[in-house]
């Protein structure tokens, strides 16, 4: 955790946490700001809808149109002045939207104004869009998701790899994001190490998980397993990772995707962006037998969610390969090391290999994004939402079940349909409480 001295140390002088009245004077006196709003300042409408665990966040509508303001604050808003965080993790943000809108600009929102010493960013406004996991938890289906999804992870990770970069170029982009480690230290606290041991921010569905978690408190080979991702996670700077890609991070319409809040974005593990989408989806799918009261065809949403893993995978890697063989300018596996017809018929068969152990990585981080969310500090509305807490806890339960699997038995998952027909088995097992 970041001290306070660290805190008040990355806080510039004159930042300051804003009210609607502050906000509504300083963007008046910011011109690319107005010109998007439009009108006199006096009449535009600002409403604060942060929901979510770190910043401030504020919508702005004026006659021209609309922005989404965000504010990061020097505390995790969702524990309060306790826990304080640097405010350069918006510098990280934007730096990391900067290179997402330069590969898949129709997947991120576009920035308008930014202000490193009020750690804001003012960008497009996003409407109808709503964020996905609202609407998964409504049972709502998305049919252009995986094709808008795995576009942007297969641009935004292989771009920002050594198949595409230099190595001096990637060394300098290492060390660009190198600063962002506070951010960090919650992924490696929060999901690799506290949901394994006691730790005072730990929750769950009590009485009804209080014996699973003690179970995984105690399972020494799921303690080992995860050790191994947490070093991966530590050590390997595979690429720019957004580092939160979970479906609250992601708003939708039945015919856009849109990409935000990439504040935990570093260069490590490819697999770790892969395995988080893939454990909110399947996670959407087990909480969905506690949904059964609200409007929709549940059977008929949970045959796509499960058929979304599927292709949210195949597409990917699919579209990774085809960058690979089309646009492999770095310095990893020189094209003269594979001459001829036999070099890139080897070169396929490595191309293969290493999307192999991509899948083995995502499958072990998926495991432990759903332990996380449902042991650890943070937890998905998907399981929250179901009032009745025996169901709830039966629904985490069988999520649980599957990640422990997932985790300790990873080497046995050698396809993404491996994974779903064990999420089937999961959904209809009965936990004993």
């Amino acid at each position: 955790m970041t001290t306070s001295a660290e805190a008040r140390q990355s806080t510039p002088s004159d930042y300051r946490i804003l009210n609607e009245t502050d906000l509504r004077n300083y963007l008046a006196e910011t011109p690319a700001v107005t010109a998007q709003l439009g009108g006199s300042a006096d009449h535009w409408s600002i409403t604060e809808v942060g929901d979510g665990n770190l910043n401030l966040v504020f919508i702005v509508k004026g006659p021209s149109g609309g922005l989404a303001v965000k504010q990061a604050l020097p505390y995790v808003r969702l524990v309060g002045e306790s826990w304080p965080l640097p405010l350069s993790r918006a510098h990280y943000e934007h730096l990391a939207l900067t290179h997402q809108g330069r590969l898949a600009p129709a997947l991120v929102p576009a920035i308008v104004h930014h202000d490193p010493a009020l750690a804001l960013t003012a960008m497009e406004l996003l409407e109808p869009h709503i964020i996905m996991r609202k609407g998964l938890v409504a049972g709502s289906i998305y049919p252009a998701f995986t094709d808008h999804i795995t576009t942007f992870m297969a641009r935004t990770l292989f771009f920002s790899s050594d198949l595409a970069l230099s190595a001096a170029a990637k060394k300098d982009a290492i060390a660009s994001f190198a600063g962002n480690h506070a951010l960090c230290k919650i992924t490696e606290d929060l999901i690799f190490t506290d949901p394994y041991r006691v730790a005072e921010q730990n929750r769950w569905t009590a009485p009804w998980l209080d014996r699973t978690a003690a179970e995984i408190r105690e399972d020494l080979d799921l303690h080992v397993a995860v050790s191994r991702l947490k070093l991966k996670f530590l050590s390997s700077a595979e690429a720019l990772i957004h580092g939160d890609l979970h479906t609250g991070s992601i708003m939708v319409t039945d015919t856009e995707t849109k990409v935000i809040d990439p504040e935990f974005a570093f260069y490590g593990p490819m697999g770790f962006d892969v395995g988080a989408l893939l454990a909110n989806l399947l996670m959407a799918y087990f909480a969905s037998a506690g949904h059964e009261q609200t409007p929709g065809n549940r059977e008929v949403f949970e045959t796509w969610v499960l058929a979304t893993v599927d292709q949210v995978w195949s597409a990917f890697a699919d579209e990774f390969l085809s960058l690979w063989r089309k646009e492999a300018t770095g310095d990893a596996y020189p094209p003269s090391l594979f001459p001829g017809e036999a070099g890139a018929a080897r070169l396929e068969v490595e191309r293969q290999a290493y999307m192999a152990r991509l899948f083995q990585d995502a499958v072990g981080f998926t495991a432990a994004k759903i332990i996380r969310r449902i042991l650890g500090l943070a937890h998905n509305i998907d399981f929250e939402q179901i009032e009745d807490t025996k169901r709830r806890a039966t629904c985490e339960a069988r999520a649980l079940r599957l990640a422990r699997t997932l985790m300790v038995e990873t080497a046995s998952f050698t396809s993404i349909e491996a994974v779903t027909r064990a999420a089937r088995e999961s959904r209809y097992w009965r936990p004993g409480f």
